[in-house]
């Protein structure tokens, strides 16, 4: 089989030993006789799954014992909404910073609930660049979005903020260290650098919740969720199992330092080459580019379809940029091995010796 390299942006390249894993679970799960798709999440073998899921949360972020962790559904799409009404007040107020088409998602959807300020955007620029961030002010919690997948940007420090802090990580989380307890509230879509779409991650402070006065519908209620240990209702129990085997794989690779380690080695390699070869731009600006999806274009677009066919006779998946942008998008998430973006690289040097 020839082999495939995914630069997909999601849902995304996983590690060959978790889709392996996943796969014997699918035929028999823990010795019981049954796939993992039919056994009770009630029962003791999925009870001990969806702790370790949490736990190994916890001891890769070294997070303190007020932090709580639950699985969700809904995707970080509902997840907008579930940050907005666990932490605004009635008639509350909160600031944004809108780098991107899900910071937008995630503003439009708290103002259904309140008052929202959004004094740091980057859409006159269509979002190339990451402005400068200090919260502040009398606002119930701000919120930002630490790597916008379709536009290539990425926070590289956790902002300033005196005023509770809530991170949409969907698209970075556990691929270098973060200073998670500056966070009332952490969430993440699974299916970048966690696991399978069908779940959704929350690393919640519980110091930090129940203060909004609202009357919350159940499911939306991260409390609610905590207190049945991410079990009120019935979770996504394939989701879950292979986030639990992706986490015990970012442990056995040196934790986040590991992760930090290996993704410093893709980007570097992949930005030295687009700053170097003259066929190329790229959209973000050098000190806003992504670790996770570097977006670029060609200079010249009548050779597109040149490109295409050599990097698709190269093996490689999943780089067609967004509509958002155009161009190319080379999302290098935590499983992609450096030997895929090395073969990127080599296709855009040899584009550059016959097209140059």
């Amino acid at each position: 089989m020839k082999k495939v390299h995914n630069f997909s942006a999601g849902p995304s390249i996983l590690p060959s030993e978790v889709i392996a894993q996943t796969a014997a679970a699918i035929q028999e799960f823990d010795g019981m006789g049954l796939s993992i798709l039919e056994i009770s999440h009630r029962s003791k073998n999925f009870e001990r799954v969806m702790q370790e899921a949490r736990d190994a949360v916890k001891e890769i972020l070294h997070l303190p014992s007020r932090y709580e962790v639950v699985y969700l559904q809904g995707g970080a799409t509902l997840g907008f909404h579930i940050a907005a009404m666990n932490f605004m007040k009635e008639n509350g107020k909160a600031v944004y910073a809108n780098t991107g088409v899900w910071a937008s998602g995630a503003i439009k959807e708290a103002k259904v609930l309140g008052t929202v300020d959004v004094p740091f955007d980057s859409s006159s620029s269509n979002h190339n660049h990451i402005p400068e961030v200090v919260f502040e002010g009398n606002y119930d919690y701000a919120h930002y979005t630490s790597n916008n997948t379709i536009y290539g940007t990425q926070y590289h420090n956790t902002p300033k903020s005196s005023v509770p802090l809530i991170c949409d990580m969907s698209s970075d989380i556990f691929s270098r260290p973060v200073n998670a307890e500056a966070h009332a509230l952490i969430y993440a879509g699974a299916q970048k650098n966690l696991g399978p779409a069908g779940t959704t991650l929350y690393i919640v402070d519980m110091e930090q919740l129940g203060k909004t006065g609202r009357k919350l519908p159940i499911y939306m209620d991260l409390k609610a969720h905590v207190e049945k240990d991410s079990m009120y209702n019935t979770p996504p129990v394939l989701a879950v199992y292979t986030c639990m085997l992706t986490l015990r794989w970012i442990k056995a690779q040196g934790g986040l330092a590991g992760m930090e380690k290996r993704n410093h080695e893709k980007q570097s390699l992949f930005y030295s080459e687009l700053d170097r070869n003259g066929m190329f731009e790229g959209h973000a600006v050098p000190d806003a580019r992504s670790w996770m999806n570097p977006t670029f274009r060609l200079v010249n677009d009548a050779l597109t379809a040149d490109f295409d066919a050599m990097w698709k006779e190269a093996g490689i998946s999943g780089i067609a940029g967004h509509r958002s942008v155009g161009g190319y998008r080379a999302s290098m998430y935590n499983a992609l091995p450096v030997e895929s973006v090395q073969v990127l690289v080599e296709v855009m040097k040899e584009f550059e010796r016959i097209k140059g």
